[in-house]
């Protein structure tokens, strides 16, 4: 199916396709979660699906790149983010041993979208409530001028000393907390995170989560989060985990109708 991009106000961020709309993720991806203290690591940026980068994310889109040690937490340089034409590098040095979160928050993008490239963007990423509440309000012949930013996490263990940073709130937008280290973690396990909106529990929210193993991909899974802004998921192989959502609400404002912001994070289980 021939894929031409989507109309934006800067460089894209969501491909079209005829009859689907790919809304593109963003993933930090390590090609080692578990590293030497005192080391260098280029961290890949996936802007399209776990499994494939699309395209590159400029560093002038950065609001925010931290990185938090045991030692607390250290705003990073931008340049110290390289964008290529297919994906983006984080290069960070690591200190001494401890569990670790490396944290890229992004600016704000605006979208315009023709109705039926709305809903089946709507329909392909979950994001289900919005597409049910167009039912309900007949408006699923409205286009959408959308505004959205993408809010990216990964947590890696450094040596074998684990310690809480994992628990690290960096106060993005959209942020996924979780609830137990990763790292003492087995397949099998079930992990909790905590999803936050502007710093607040999202409670009833859509949160996806899947990943690859040495086998191959591991299939994408859903769940809601509880009155607390809590899900629940089941890590059931070792492997490269990502966890995911997308919250989007309804704006009335001149220039947009919609908002949504997206959060990431990956960690792997041994």
């Amino acid at each position: 199916m021939k894929r031409i991009r989507a109309p934006l106000l800067a460089s894209g961020a969501l491909l079209v396709a005829t009859s689907l709309l790919l809304a593109h993720d963003l993933f930090f991806k390590l090609e080692r979660y578990f590293v030497e203290p005192h080391s260098h690591l280029r961290i890949p940026v996936y802007n399209g699906t776990f499994a494939a980068s699309e395209s590159g994310v400029a560093p002038e889109r950065l609001l925010d790149l931290s990185l938090v040690s045991p030692r607390g937490r250290t705003r990073l340089p931008h340049d110290a983010w390289t964008t290529e034409e297919t994906r983006a590098w984080l290069e960070v040095h690591v200190g001494e041993a401890g569990t670790y979160v490396v944290g890229a928050s992004l600016r704000p993008r605006r979208i315009e979208l023709t109705a039926e490239q709305f809903n089946e963007y709507l329909k392909e990423d979950g994001i289900l409530d919005v597409l049910e509440a167009r039912t309900r309000n007949n408006q699923l012949d409205r286009p959408a001028r959308e505004r959205y930013a993408k809010h990216v996490k990964a947590i890696f263990q450094v040596g074998e000393r684990r310690t809480d940073s994992y628990a690290a709130v960096l106060g993005y937008p959209a942020e996924i907390v979780p609830l137990a280290n990763p790292y003492l973690l087995k397949p099998g396990s079930e992990l909790k995170v905590r999803c936050l909106a502007d710093g607040k529990p999202l409670a009833n929210q859509v949160v996806f989560w899947g990943g690859e193993s040495a086998d191959g991909p591991i299939a994408q899974r859903s769940v809601r989060t509880d009155k607390d802004g809590i899900a629940s998921m089941t890590l059931d192989r070792p492997g490269k985990w990502y966890v995911k959502f997308v919250h989007m609400v309804p704006l009335a404002e001149p220039d947009f109708d919609y908002e949504s912001k997206w959060a990431t994070l990956t960690f792997e289980i041994r």
